[in-house]
């Protein structure tokens, strides 16, 4: 079993950290808020209130943090205590660019890195049922894969450094896309006076299928249970699908990628926010298509 080291552990990292302490490894975690600390000691987790403790015998560092800026700031501290040879395993969702420089202050130490950021949400990540998609090299990538493989279903090797999160938001701007999509036919069937469920059941076995009609339908009570069941209560918020969406348009910049349809995603995801819906599920913007403008 592995010594590991946790930094972040909030909705979706306490659950992770604890899937590897139920599989038998020696889990330290940290979080900078002293509440989530609590939280962690009083479901038997070893915490640690010093970033740096956690890294000094760890034989991998995990990370689950809000930003880039976090991220590379974390893990210039974590890599200097860090053993040789030890791995770091990003798992927030941050830019590509600084997911590569995080990899570059990993090489100079001397220690492996994997960005690996996940899909499946909070409750992939109680249920160890996360897929990762994942950068870096193919040694780094053979010590992480135990761990990976606890907290999720599926590791999927991408390529390089900064690959796994260049594959998180490739995928996120086709769910946008998608979800769109599909809030806007169930939303003019019902103009049109059409059934929704006759319409789920001819889209969902027809050329219109995809994730987003099959899997997590917009309309209340339509298909299998989604967050539109719960009152649009967040399996992932609109706040953090319009953060995925600006990382995906400053990609498609860098990389001078055309990406119309992405950018009006990004669009109407930030009129969701700013009006006030972030904390709403990404899904319930079929009641606001109408209002954004």
């Amino acid at each position: 079993m592995a010594k590991v080291g946790f930094v972040g552990l909030g909705n979706m990292g306490f659950p992770m950290a604890k899937n590897l302490k139920n599989a038998g490894h020696d889990v330290l975690g940290f979080d900078v808020s002293d509440a989530a600390r609590s939280a962690a000691q009083s479901e038997d987790m070893k915490v640690s209130d010093q970033l740096g403790a956690i890294a000094a015998d760890a034989d991998i560092v995990i990370t689950m943090l809000p930003n880039g800026e976090i991220s590379k700031s974390v893990a210039s501290e974590l890599l200097s205590q860090m053993p040789n040879g030890s791995l770091l395993i990003d798992c927030s969702t941050i830019d590509v660019a600084s997911a590569k420089t995080v990899h570059q202050m990993a090489a100079d130490a001397g220690k492996l890195c994997l960005d690996a950021p996940v899909s499946g949400g909070v409750g992939g990540a109680s249920a160890g049922t996360l897929t990762f998609m994942v950068g870096g090299s193919d040694d780094a990538f053979a010590k992480g894969s135990d761990v990976l493989d606890i907290m999720g279903q599926k590791a999927v090797h991408c390529g390089d450094g900064g690959a796994g999160q260049s594959a998180k938001i490739c995928n996120n701007m086709l769910l946008a896309i998608s979800m769109i999509g599909t809030c806007e036919a169930f939303a003019m069937a019902e103009k049109l006076g059409l059934d929704q469920d006759k319409l789920f059941d001819v889209v969902s076995t027809s050329s219109g299928s995809c994730w987003s009609v099959n899997t997590y339908c917009p309309v209340p009570d339509v298909g299998p249970k989604s967050p539109s069941d719960n009152n649009y209560q967040p399996g992932f918020a609109a706040s953090l699908m319009n953060k995925d969406l600006n990382l995906a348009m400053e990609a498609a910049k860098d990389a001078d990628a055309q990406t119309p349809l992405g950018a009006h995603a990004a669009a109407l995801y930030k009129a969701m926010v700013d009006q006030g819906h972030g904390d709403l599920d990404f899904s319930a913007m079929i009641n606001l298509l109408g209002d954004l403008k």
